[in-house]
C-alpha cells in the first residue's frame, strides 16, 4: 500500500533529487512502487522592471512528496539518491503522512496554479519609496508611493503637478523605483 511520505532534499536540488528517484527507479525496476514524487510549488507574479512576471516558487524548500510502496529496495533507492539527506519522521526513520495532508499541500499548491488571483504579487517598492512613473498620462513624472493594493494590483503614488501632489492610481507595472 502506498503512502506518503516527505523527502528532506538540499535546498534547490529538488527537482533533480525529483528527477534522479524517478530514474533510478525505473533503471532497478521499481517503478510500481514509487507511484507519484512532488515538489510543492506556487505561481508568484512579480513586477520586474515595469512588466509582470509570473514564475514559480517552492513553498517547502528543501522538501520532496513521494507516494511510495515502502519496502527496504525502495527505503536504500530514496536514501542513496545523490542531494537526499534523509526522510522527515524520528530519527530518520520514514514517517508517513496522512493522506489529508498530502491533499491539502498538493491541493495548495494546485489552487495557487488554477486561481489566478490568487497568485501572490511581489514588487520591489514599498510605501514611502520613489518611483518613476513608466507610461500613460504621467509617463516620466515621479512620485512617492501612498499605498499598495495587492488584491487589485494597483499602487497610489502622488506625483507633483503644478507643484501640488496629486494622487494618481496606477497598475503595479507601470511604475519602478527610482534606484
Amino acid at each position: 500500500m502506498s503512502r506518503w511520505y516527505i523527502i528532506h532534499a538540499y535546498s534547490g536540488f529538488e527537482n533533480k533529487v525529483k528527477e534522479a528517484i524517478l530514474a533510478d527507479a525505473s533503471r532497478l525496476g521499481l517503478e510500481q512502487l514509487v507511484e507519484a514524487i512532488e515538489v510543492p510549488t506556487e505561481k508568484v507574479t512579480e513586477v520586474r522592471r515595469g512588466k509582470k512576471v509570473t514564475s514559480d516558487r517552492k513553498f517547502f524548500p528543501g522538501y520532496v512528496l513521494a507516494k511510495l510502496s515502502m519496502n527496504d529496495d525502495v527505503y536504500h533507492l530514496v536514501r542513496n539518491t545523490p542531494k537526499v539527506t534523509g526522510f522527515l519522521g524520528a530519527s530518520g526513520k520514514p514517517q508517513p503522512i496522512s493522506e489529508a495532508e498530502a491533499a491539502r499541500i498538493l491541493n495548495t499548491k494546485e489552487e495557487a496554479a488554477v486561481a489566478a488571483p490568487k497568485t501572490k504579487v511581489k514588487v520591489d517598492f514599498d510605501i514611502g519609496d520613489q518611483v518613476k512613473v513608466l507610461d500613460g498620462p504621467f509617463a516620466s513624472f515621479n512620485g512617492l508611493v501612498e499605498e499598495l493594493d495587492f488584491d487589485r494590483s494597483r499602487v497610489k503614488v502622488a506625483v507633483s503637478i503644478f507643484g501640488r501632489a496629486t494622487p494618481v492610481e496606477l497598475e503595479f507595472e507601470q511604475v519602478e523605483r527610482v534606484k
